[in-house]
């Protein structure tokens, strides 16, 4: 893993952050709250103000689906540009949106305070398309719409791989933003990272094969989506993090 990184004078960033005073565990950035209530409205506009033929233009125009992209070019119209990203602000449950608020709450803030909320909204952009096109080409002409911001929310634990589990053990949310980067390799020295990212990809695994967790329908969750989001936000987390620092 990595060792405490020799940092350039213009790096000696985590050694000042490491001075700063702790923040309250439930200080939540006010550009997650914005994202948490964007997907709690779209959910109650799709729920609560539009019905029959309406909803159903409503989703089709903004949830992923694969077969747009078969011809993509032939298609009337042009959703094939915007849902990439758009799918993962619609949810099909109370119990979907509340699943998804926690974890991306969890692992969204340390992400956040990490790399401010610019970064943050371009990382949440990237992760979803590299999330639905990971899913597209493992279910190439699927006529099923994909939605959900799962897809995002592995790739903000694939993230916080990165910094947010200290040597020590643990996952620290209210400070995991001032620890060093590790790199790649590095983080598998890091049991807890290697113990987390164990059971979620198994998780995944079991999901794929058919065999769905504790109060889940494996028929109805994109582990593929999953995937494609987790490695989007470990293996590239390293061009979204402001924090410079060389790794060995």
């Amino acid at each position: 893993m990595d060792k405490r990184p020799d940092m350039a004078p213009e790096d000696d960033v985590f050694a000042e952050n490491r001075e700063r005073v702790r923040q309250p565990a439930f200080n939540v950035p006010g550009v997650l709250l914005a994202s948490l209530g964007l997907l709690v409205a779209l959910y109650l506009v799709q729920e609560y103000l539009l019905s029959g033929y309406t909803r159903l233009t409503y989703l089709e125009m903004l949830a992923f689906i694969p077969v747009r992209y078969v011809f993509p070019l032939t298609e009337q119209g042009y959703e094939w540009l915007w849902t990439p990203v758009t799918y993962s602000l619609l949810h099909g449950s109370v119990e979907h949106i509340a699943f998804n608020a926690l974890w991306l709450t969890a692992f969204g803030t340390p992400v956040v305070r990490r790399i401010g909320a610019f970064r943050f909204l371009v990382f949440w952009v990237l992760s979803a398309a590299a999330a639905a096109f990971f899913h597209a080409a493992l279910d190439w002409g699927s006529e099923i719409p994909l939605i959900g911001a799962s897809g995002v929310v592995s790739a903000l634990m694939g993230a916080a791989c990165r910094f947010a589990f200290p040597d020590g053990g643990g996952y620290d949310r209210t400070n995991g933003h001032l620890y060093p980067r590790q790199s790649i390799l590095g983080v598998f020295s890091n049991r807890t990272v290697v113990m987390f990212t164990a059971m979620w990809f198994l998780g995944n695994i079991l999901i794929a094969v058919g065999l769905p967790l504790i109060g889940s329908d494996a028929g109805n969750i994109a582990w593929d989506a999953h995937i494609g989001g987790f490695l989007f936000g470990f293996l590239l987390f390293g061009f979204f993090d402001p924090i410079r620092y060389r790794e060995v």
